[in-house]
């Protein structure tokens, strides 16, 4: 609990000597029925921190489920100014996921069985930064990396026996966004 009270404070410090903090949403999560909102300050004049939290509770039907959540810190540094233009960024990402008869690609295939385990991982990413007025933003950014996954793997999409455990590293995709911004002065 000390640890969370310390990184609350250290964002609220950084809230306080930034001139400029935005909030966001990121369609494509949005388009997942993934909900998720991000939060970034402005530290310096060319670099931001950025924290974006993504959750889905939502279960489908025929037993189809993407359960999860997601925390992804970031760090950006800005080629002009700080939410305006090119950026190039470093970040990770940790969560948990609860997976079930769907085909996603990143395992070896969900139908007729659930997955459900923890990932961390790490990678960089380019974006750009669309002014669309006073205080609004249209956001792109890709980012690649790595994510290593462990699981464990259940019978049925809802319900089964455990069948084992197992884990993958994955290289490719890590982030992709296209956000919409709002910048509080």
């Amino acid at each position: 609990m000390k640890h969370i009270v310390c990184i609350l404070l250290f964002f609220v410090g950084l809230s306080v000597s930034a001139q400029k903090v935005a909030v966001k949403t990121n369609v494509l999560y949005d388009a997942t029925t993934t909900l998720n909102l991000g939060v970034e300050f402005r530290v310096a004049p060319k670099w931001t921190i950025d924290l974006s939290g993504n959750y889905n509770p939502f279960e489908f039907s025929d037993n189809k489920k993407m359960k999860h959540w997601l925390v992804q810190p970031e760090a950006r540094y800005w080629l002009c100014e700080a939410f305006n233009g090119h950026f190039f960024a470093l970040h990770a990402l940790g969560g948990e996921f609860n997976v079930g008869n769907m085909d996603l690609g990143i395992f070896p295939s969900t139908k007729g069985a659930r997955y459900e385990g923890g990932m961390y991982g790490a990678g960089i990413g380019y974006g750009y930064q669309f002014i669309l007025g006073n205080h609004w933003n249209l956001g792109l950014e890709i980012g690649a990396g790595w994510i290593h996954a462990n699981w464990d793997k259940y019978e049925c999409p809802q319900c089964g026996e455990w069948q084992g455990s197992g884990k993958k590293d994955y290289f490719g995709v890590t982030k992709a966004a296209v956000s919409i911004i709002y910048i509080i002065k």
